[in-house]
């Protein structure tokens, strides 16, 4: 996939899923904007990616959002796509959860892709050239998850941004999607099922083996790339709109909500009426427990 003469910002790009989305991009051709909140990681990733320019900003902000655009434009003279990664945890349950805890992740993850991407739409709107933003979301998003109240609000809405901006976006030829990618970080480094498998295999330098690969989704960072590099480039022109999910061997199309079941009560539902009725299947909710093999 050939991404020569493409621009792209990454937000969250000084480690894990980011620096990987942002090395990708740089091997498929594109010159890349890298950014983190801490500065010796910016400067990090700038080495390792050639020609590669860093920013070093929280984002979350709209001087943030801008200055990201405007270091594309001053660098490279333009901007074609934004990956809006940069996300912070704060997990606690409910009755734990703080407002500190709330707005800290909400403001990364969501205000932060919304300043971001509106920053880069209205240079790609101006440029006149199209464009691609692509959200990264969260199986959490899509599920829920014990724990974690903030981070799950925050990837759900950025599913409902991406179909918001594509209908928004459309006649500018700027594609809009949600990624929601599975893979190996510290985050799911930690959960118990998968640290023994993953330790294991980054000491032995193996491959994951098929169950996790396979029925869990679950691969290295560098499993996800492929499909952001497709996403940037022309061959998904005609995908917008979408949450994709990808992880390891897998790769997965995500259904958009939809009324699953109707009926209808001539003069409308009472109370009574939906009770003398209902008999709706329930939805499942929540990320499943991994299914370790036996």
């Amino acid at each position: 996939m050939d991404l020569t003469g493409r621009v792209a910002v990454v937000t969250g790009s000084g480690r894990g899923l980011g620096l990987a989305y942002a090395k990708a991009l740089a091997a498929a051709g594109a010159s890349v904007v890298v950014n983190d909140v801490d500065q010796a990681a910016v400067d990090a990733a700038v080495a390792e990616i050639p020609g590669a320019v860093g920013v070093a900003a929280a984002v979350g902000d709209t001087e943030s959002a801008d200055r990201l655009v405007a270091a594309a434009v001053e660098a490279f003279g333009r901007l074609d796509v934004l990956i809006t990664n940069a996300g912070i945890l704060r997990d606690r349950v409910l009755w734990k959860m703080t407002d500190d805890d709330f707005d800290a992740v909400v403001r990364v993850h969501l205000r932060g892709t919304f300043t971001c991407a509106r920053a880069a739409a209205i240079r790609m709107r101006a440029q006149g050239t199209g464009g691609r933003l692509i959200l990264i979301a969260s199986p959490a998003g899509q599920r829920g998850n014990f724990g974690q109240t903030n981070y799950a609000a925050a990837k759900a809405g950025i599913a409902a941004m991406a179909r918001t901006w594509a209908l928004e976006l459309a006649r500018s030829e700027i594609t809009v999607n949600a990624v929601v990618p599975i893979a190996a970080t510290e985050m799911t480094k930690t959960i118990p099922a998968f640290a023994p498998v993953i330790e294991e295999a980054e000491r032995t330098g193996q491959p994951y083996p098929a169950w996790l690969r396979r029925d869990e989704g679950l691969g290295t960072v560098d499993d996800v790339t492929g499909l952001i590099t497709f996403l940037a480039s022309d061959a998904s022109k005609g995908i917008t709109g979408q949450a994709i999910g990808i992880g390891g061997d897998k790769l997965a199309l995500w259904s958009h909500p939809a009324e699953k079941q109707v009926v209808f009560h001539d003069g409308g539902w009472s109370a009574s009426d939906i009770a003398a009725s209902w008999d709706f299947p329930a939805e499942t909710y929540g990320i499943p427990a991994p299914r370790v093999p036996s």
